[in-house]
């Protein structure tokens, strides 16, 4: 879960905040949840992504 404090101002805490959902992966689990996935799709996306990440 992401925190962040508000000290300064409050566009810099909400851009801190989307910053740091951003690397939790946090928006992408929303957008893959939004639809149903047949299984083997979501284990076609996996092999794709360990591709990707490989190179």
């Amino acid at each position: 879960m992401a925190e962040v404090r508000v000290t300064d101002s409050f566009e810099k805490a909400i851009r801190v905040f989307k910053k740091q959902c951003q690397r939790e992966g946090f928006l992408m689990q929303i957008k893959e949840k939004r639809y149903y996935a047949k299984p083997s799709e979501i284990k076609r996306r996996k092999k794709s992504k360990s591709k990707s990440k490989k190179r």
